[in-house]
């Protein structure tokens, strides 16, 4: 029996790049034999929406709405159609860099209609002008066109999705698409009503994808790969419309989210959409499934899938090995149209940008985590727990095979931490084949990385790391099981920002027992790296405790006690926990965020913490020129 497979991204995810799941999953495929191709629903719906036959859609939507209904922002929008009808195309074609002349018209603010979203840039405010200038002169300068441009362009589509959301779908999100369905929903029942429910006008549209996406490829089985729960309506959409039109058709649900959250899964109507659900990585479950859909294994030899067996759902895993990470094969972007994804700039850091601008050739340096002790981390999982590595000519090699396919040199080594070890022989490598090309990726501020280590990986290509600095207390880094001190911290990313490297560091506030004086401190500690020019870039995360790390599996250890868990059938992930400090920790929240924000953009940077906060707090305990010392080794 032939088979053909086409493998999906469902909305939303980002709209720069192509999430690789399918990439892995189509290149894994085609060394088999198995004929696999590839589509980003995700991106064609976007696309489809906007654009003028999808503004239209939106202005029939407002249009049917009672007058008394109809919002400010949407009457504005009814009364500037003209002019969004004609800048969207303009718009999205310059975002994808078909067309850069038009960045001229875009800077000169007359071309594009202003709606809320531009009121932002009010607020920043040059520190350097005196005059009250052109308020973002700081960030673009004289001839900072394009960015300038490409800034406002995301602010116009910002706008037009607030439209969107408002006339059409509540739940619409370029990135976080109807999250709350899923995110860890002990129970099936918000999607199966979001799911039976009149469809709305982006429904019908990824319908009308899906529908076409089945007819080109006239697949046999669809793979739909959800990493987050952003993705998972639409996944289960995707998978509807399947089921209507082409019953016969075998679909398999994937990916990050199943992998993590629905391990414990007993809700039988999830298969009234798909007919597999696969754990962890895909590649020796999907061989085991063809087989088994080819005749040639039986139900009882699959791999790490559930299945419906007589109205209940079963797991069945007979134990085979993974495929070794040095085997996987060669992603491939065949399939994906690589010149229709967006670069937006949401965010005006350089480092920020990263992740949504520019499109990055994903891949990964090794599978899993070679650390796998944080104890906010799902270290129990084998996303992270197996680790696996490749040599580095085998890793140059699929370097050079995806520049040879796509023709762009930037990659995004999307692992959980790259190891050390292996980027240094990865920059050998690319060293003695004189390879040219732009990379960045996440990694541990761990000592390996000196000074000579951090110069080697910038003359390699690097250009940006990003890595968990989490809450800035060697205490709490302690419990946490980071292996790293707030100075070692601030040596490593010193010595990657002196070698030319932009720096991003993950935060997070709420761990147990954190206390007010600890967040105040760990805030001190920030201010400090950015001040000293050893971070550039940051994000302040709400701990969550999770079924699955070592706080959620072992909360004694950690001074907190778990809330007894709802009945569960469908998605398990976080876990509610009383911590016995007490702390509001979402105030203080507000007051973190709104303190990274500014020192991204050089500002605050001397002034005293407390001055962020709406409330109270305690002075910092933290030496004024701590980081400092650190880095003269004082």
């Amino acid at each position: 029996m032939s088979l053909r497979v086409l493998s999906v991204i469902p909305p939303m995810t980002q709209l720069n790049t192509p999430y690789p799941s399918t990439a892995y999953l189509t290149g894994f495929l085609r060394t088999r034999g198995i004929a696999a191709v590839q589509e980003d629903l995700a991106l064609a719906l976007v696309l489809r929406l906007f654009s003028p036959a999808g503004l239209d859609a939106v202005r029939a939507c407002i249009q049917a709405l009672p007058r008394q209904s109809r919002t400010p922002r949407l009457l504005a929008f009814e009364r500037e159609f003209t002019r969004y009808r004609a800048a969207i195309e303009p718009a999205v074609a310059f975002l994808q860099g078909r067309d850069p002349s038009m960045a001229w018209r875009i800077a000169g603010r007359n071309f594009l209609p202003e709606g809320p979203r531009f009121a932002a840039l009010d607020d920043y405010v040059d520190p350097h002008d005196e005059d009250g200038g052109d308020p973002l002169a700081w960030a673009f300068g004289a001839l900072g066109i394009q960015d300038r441009a490409r800034h406002f362009a995301t602010l116009f589509l910002n706008d037009v999705a607030d439209v969107l959301r408002e006339a059409a779908d509540p739940r619409f999100e370029f990135v976080r698409y109807a999250e709350s369905l899923a995110l860890s929903q002990p129970t099936f029942e918000p999607l199966a009503v979001a799911l039976a429910a009149p469809p709305t006008l982006v429904d019908d549209t990824l319908r009308e994808l899906t529908c076409a996406a089945l007819a080109r490829h006239a697949p046999n089985i669809v793979l739909v790969s959800a990493p987050f729960p952003g993705n998972v309506y639409g996944a289960f959409r995707i998978a509807q419309t399947i089921k209507t039109h082409v019953p016969a058709i075998v679909t398999v649900f994937g990916g990050g989210f199943a992998n993590t959250e629905l391990r414990e899964l007993a809700e039988p109507r999830v298969f009234d959409h798909f007919d597999y659900v696969a754990l962890d990585d895909g590649e020796r479950p999907l061989l085991a499934l063809l087989e088994h859909v080819r005749g040639e294994r039986p139900r009882e030899r699959l791999v790490r899938s559930f299945v419906r067996d007589g109205g209940k759902v079963r797991y069945i895993d007979c134990g085979e090995p993974d495929i070794p990470f040095e085997a996987v094969g060669i992603p491939t972007w065949d399939g994906l149209p690589l010149d229709r994804y967006l670069s937006v700039l949401d965010m005006l850091n350089p480092m920020h940008r990263l992740w949504s601008d520019g499109r990055w050739n994903k891949l990964t340096v090794a599978h899993g985590c070679y650390w796998k002790k944080c104890s906010f981390c799902d270290i129990s999982l084998d996303y992270i727990a197996r680790y696996d590595t490749a040599a580095a000519t085998t890793l140059a090699d699929r370097i050079d095979a995806i520049i040879a396919e796509t023709g762009q040199t930037g990659f995004h080594f999307v692992d959980e931490a790259a190891p050390p070890k292996a980027l240094a022989a990865l920059a050998d490598e690319l060293h003695r084949r004189n390879r040219a090309i732009s990379w960045w990726g996440n990694i541990r501020f761990e000592k390996s990385f000196t000074p000579e280590l951090c110069q080697k990986l910038a003359d390699s290509g690097c250009i940006a790391v990003s890595g968990g600095l989490e809450v800035a207390s060697d205490r709490l880094l302690k419990l946490m099981q980071k292996g790293v001190s707030v100075e070692q911290v601030a040596r490593v990313t010193h010595a990657f920002s002196a070698a030319g490297i932009l720096v991003h560091a993950y935060l997070m506030y709420g761990f147990p027992t954190q206390t007010v004086q600890d967040t105040v401190d760990a805030l001190e500690y920030v201010r400090q790296l950015f001040a000293a020019g050893c971070i550039q870039s940051g994000f302040f995360h709400r701990f969550a405790c999770t079924a699955h790390a070592p706080v959620g599996l072992h909360p004694d250890r950690f001074g907190v006690t778990l809330k007894p868990p709802p009945k569960i059938t469908f998605a398990k992930n976080d876990v509610r926990f009383i911590d016995p400090t007490g702390v509001d920790h979402d105030a203080l929240g507000t007051g973190l965020n709104k303190a990274l924000y500014n020192y991204m953009h050089g500002l605050g940077l001397d002034d005293d913490v407390r001055h962020w906060f709406d409330q109270r707090v305690p002075k910092t305990r933290v030496p004024r020129h701590f980081i400092e010392r650190a880095l003269q080794g004082t």
